[in-house]
């Protein structure tokens, strides 16, 4: 049962864009969306010093303003802050050296008011690197990875003892290089906690993980598992690394590459996988035992496509994610689905102004919107930050910065 009622602002059905839509060229945005489906531009990227084609999703901070990471062009992506009116600020620039570069994930903010996230290159042995932020734009290298204890490192998530726990996608030496899970503390001494071997366990973590009200880690693998080549797996791990893996997917209904996972109020685990033998991707629910529910079955027409990033809860109870193609113009969607699986398709992106396919989830801000970023599109193709506002549905499509 989906439903599948036209989005606000759905525009023309253009397909004569570039896969990458936009304008001119194509580095991504930031926008905001409402639970109705009321988009407005808030920012587009333009390329040059405040960074191009945002891959990860925002954080709100303890002082109201959004935080989020480019991953860059010519430059070697951005860390920025925006206001919810769209004003933008860099906060840092990275070099791609020993500081590190490419962030493609998400930052988390600690409960000392820094922000912690990693750049998937850079650093000492260009393995990529933990770093700490401020709110003012000072950062600190807290790990360079040498690919022995990990590389390419994800998203981090802080635990209920205060250090941040992440995952590597590969991993040199005798295990054949699948990934790791590791521990950091916010002064940067690194522990490794699991070194993940290809096989029944999964390999290559591609998302971050989430600690469940049980105290564990839950997180996914993008490969392996115990089934044919490896489609992926769903894995639980203490915080002294005692590890469980929980489902493998099949590559059929159940999908396969699976995103990060999110912990409904009624205590299950809901995600998203980007793709499937049989669909475009899925929506599931998973147990902390490993039962495993398809919600939707992904068909990749107006419904959208390849969702490759997890969820977010409402406020409503209802989940909240994006998909990177699909929809009435084929340049990604934003969709609300609720907890038995009746999915509603709230936006369709054009390939415009409004943006184009979203590679990252998003956020619900204290003022009740969601905010969240496209990779592609925008006035200068470079991307953009979006919201839907809970306006009450007005029909109409507003810009509030289009950058310079």
């Amino acid at each position: 049962m989906n439903d599948l009622n036209p989005p606000h602002e759905q525009g023309q059905l253009r397909r004569a864009l570039p896969a990458g839509g936009g304008t001119h060229n194509f580095y991504g945005t930031v926008f905001k969306i409402s639970t109705n489906g009321a988009l407005t531009s808030l920012y587009s990227f333009t390329g040059g010093g405040d960074g191009a084609n945002p891959s990860a999703g925002l954080v709100q901070g303890s002082d109201g303003n959004f935080y989020g990471t480019t991953y860059g062009v010519y430059l070697a992506g951005n860390v920025f802050k925006m206001s919810t009116n769209g004003t933008l600020a860099s906060l840092y620039s990275f070099t791609g050296a020993i500081d590190g570069g490419y962030p493609e994930c998400g930052l988390v903010q600690g409960s000392d008011g820094n922000l912690y996230g990693t750049a998937s290159r850079g650093g000492w042995d260009n393995q990529g690197t933990v770093f700490r932020i401020s709110t003012t734009g000072v950062l600190t290298n807290l790990h360079s990875f040498t690919g022995y204890d990990g590389a390419g490192p994800t998203g981090l998530a802080q635990g209920s003892d205060g250090n941040l726990y992440g995952t590597t996608t590969v991993a040199y030496g005798a295990n054949g290089g699948y990934g790791t899970v590791f521990r950091i503390s916010t002064n940067g001494v690194l522990t490794n906690l699991h070194v993940l071997n290809g096989d029944n366990e999964g390999g290559s973590p591609k998302a971050p993980l989430v600690q469940g009200s049980d105290g564990n880690l839950y997180g996914t693998t993008y490969a392996g598992g115990t089934n044919g080549y490896g489609y992926g797996t769903v894995f639980r791990i203490s915080t002294n690394g005692a590890f469980s893996s929980l489902y493998s997917f099949t590559g059929g209904n159940d999908g396969e590459a699976p995103n990060g996972l999110v912990q409904g109020s009624d205590g299950d685990f809901y995600g998203t996988t980007s793709s499937g033998f049989v669909n475009f991707g899925t929506v599931f629910k998973i147990s902390t035992n490993g039962a495993l529910t398809t919600l939707h079955l992904f068909t990749g027409a107006i419904d959208g496509s390849q969702p490759y990033a997890g969820l977010v809860q409402g406020s409503d109870g209802n989940f909240y994610g994006t998909t990177y193609g699909g929809g009435m113009n084929s340049y990604g969607t934003v969709f609300r689905i609720s907890t038995n699986g009746v999915l509603t398709s709230l936006y369709w992106f054009s390939g415009g102004h409004d943006g184009a396919q979203p590679q990252a989830g998003l956020v619900q801000g204290g003022d009740g919107n969601f905010y969240g970023t496209t990779h592609f599109g925008g006035t200068n193709g470079y991307g953009t930050v979006f919201k839907i506002s809970t306006n009450g549905g007005a029909d109409q499509f507003v810009f509030l910065h289009l950058g310079q």
